[in-house]
């Protein structure tokens, strides 16, 4: 199912250059993280008790958030004490090592798509985190790899929402599903879900209104519409993925905090990664909420789009070799 989710590997050129985008998504909060650890290490061939505060500063800079900061850097201090270890070298492996760890452990799985149904993708979100762009986006990627997908226009209320949206699916060859403007964003979704099981599509992906997540009345409008796709394919929506602007830093905690209890949301996108010196804020939600980063957006173009991957995104972090 996973596979079914994520689609098959580009290919090498591609592959490589998505990559590529992705180390450079992560460089600002690399010039902070491991720039600082350069500057630690100058001239000098082990590490100080004051070096180790100086570097927490640096990841809580980077809004990997306090407690982490400081659990990371106590986990650093004992695997130095316990090998002798103190170099450059081995701090920032004992470094990577834990923000992988973070990263990897963070593993919380799509719902099971029943046999010859659609996979339905729900993105949530507050305004202005590039939400509709994102699902442009994520349908270029899955039919760059041939396969089929119908786009749900149930963000009603924002003007030219679904103009935009149309947009997007006359670019990538995806049909759209939409109502008059202030229809019922369940009333569309039911709408779609129907017509994806008509057309046998391989994806639905939903776009929903942006809200801020202290809303309630907004929140309970997205657990209506989960439980509409619900009644008509099983286990629907399969992955409900909050769109993280990740320069809003540890704020972004909290708006994931509150999406996941009221959306039920099982994974993250991050967008605008590569404006930013604080991308660390997707290590912090991974420790304390278990959210995995499933893809990052890092520029304006359709292809700045790529899958995550924890240790290539840490390496690029901490400077490892």
């Amino acid at each position: 199912m996973i596979q079914t989710l994520f689609g098959e590997p580009p290919k090498a050129t591609v592959f490589e250059r998505l990559q590529e985008k992705m180390t450079g998504a992560a460089r600002k909060t690399r010039d902070n993280v491991a720039g600082r650890l350069e500057d630690l290490f100058k001239g000098r061939a082990e590490v100080s008790e004051a070096d180790l505060k100086q570097l927490e500063a640096a990841l809580i800079g980077a809004d990997i958030g306090a407690r982490t900061a400081a659990e990371i850097v106590a986990r650093v201090r004992q695997a130095a004490e316990e090998r002798r270890e103190t170099d450059l070298a081995s701090v920032r492996r004992a470094i990577e090592d834990e923000l992988v760890g973070i990263l990897e452990r963070a593993t919380r799985r799509p719902r099971q798509v029943p046999d010859g149904e659609p996979l339905v993708l729900m993105l949530v979100g507050v305004n202005g985190t590039g939400k509709t762009t994102t699902i442009g986006k994520l349908t270029q990627y899955y039919r760059a790899q041939g396969r089929t997908v119908l786009l749900c226009a149930a963000d009603t209320f924002r003007a030219a929402a679904t103009e935009q949206l149309q947009a997007w699916g006359q670019r990538t060859g995806a049909e759209v599903i939409h109502q008059k403007p202030g229809a019922d964003p369940s009333a569309v979704l039911y709408d779609a879900l129907a017509a994806a099981k008509a057309r046998k599509s391989d994806f639905v992906i939903v776009d929903t209104a942006g809200r801020l997540h202290t809303k309630s009345n907004l929140m309970q409008e997205l657990a209506k519409m989960r439980r509409t796709a619900g009644r008509l394919i099983p286990g629907a929506p399969h992955e409900v993925l909050l769109v993280l602007d990740a320069t809003t830093g540890q704020n972004g905690l909290q708006q994931a905090r509150q999406f996941a209890q009221a959306a039920d949301v099982t994974g993250l996108i991050v967008t605008k990664l590569d404006g930013t010196a604080r991308g660390g804020i997707v290590i912090a939600i991974a420790r304390e909420l278990g959210l995995p980063v499933r893809y990052v957006g890092t520029g304006e173009q359709a292809d700045d789009f790529v899958p995550f991957e924890p240790r290539r995104f840490v390496e690029a972090i901490v400077g490892a070799a």
